[in-house]
């Protein structure tokens, strides 16, 4: 009996944003597709808008495994994640373990086709895509919150959209220029009614 895909679909039951009063709850398996559809925005953006070379399967791929240890973890909230270098080290050493172990559930002639996009190269080019992803739907999650009038998410979207900011990643300018604002509408706006 094979385990990994069973620990896999163990992440809709991780909910995200947890010291955080949210109108709408999301898991890290929503989150997971938010941010490999917007890793492939991004990359996609580099590539066809600005000539940049990105490997796209890879970036996708990561994004796809970048919650996988979560499954035995739980989303360690930020603040407490970042409290101190030391927590914060100590943490990244528990994820890759989890990762591991669930890695060990694959069966021998699927591991080394999926292994590797389960501990990502965090200096590659396709891992920092992956990381602004991750934080963009982050962003668009405090967007949905505020638009709902919960202010809870106020402090978080003045804190992510600086960290996105700072990337200085062109990919990243261009989504808010040219589909950030998209996010404000109705389904009837949307629509054009």
């Amino acid at each position: 009996m094979e385990k990994f895909y069973a620990y896999l679909d163990r992440m809709k039951f991780i909910k995200r944003w947890q010291l955080m009063r949210s109108v709408r709850e999301e898991n890290i398996m929503e989150h997971s597709q938010s941010v490999a559809v917007l890793t492939h925005a991004l990359v996609t953006i580099e590539r066809e808008v600005y000539g940049g070379e990105v490997d796209v399967s890879r970036a996708i791929l990561y994004a796809i495994y970048h919650e996988v240890s979560e499954v035995m973890t739980g989303d360690m909230p930020t603040p407490v994640k970042y409290f101190n270098h030391g927590i914060h080290g100590e943490y990244e050493k528990l994820e890759r373990l989890a990762v591991e172990k669930i890695a060990d559930t694959l069966p021998a002639s699927m591991k080394a086709g999926i292994y590797p996009y389960l501990q990502a190269e965090k200096e590659s080019t396709e891992y920092r895509f992956v990381k602004a992803a991750d934080k963009l739907s982050a962003y668009i999650k405090c967007l949905e919150e505020l638009r709902s009038g919960n202010k809870e998410f106020s402090n978080a979207e003045r804190t992510i959209r600086s960290t996105l900011e700072k990337m200085q990643m062109r990919s990243v300018d261009y989504f808010f220029e040219h589909f950030i604002p998209a996010f404000a509408l109705t389904l009837d706006e949307l629509e054009g009614l």
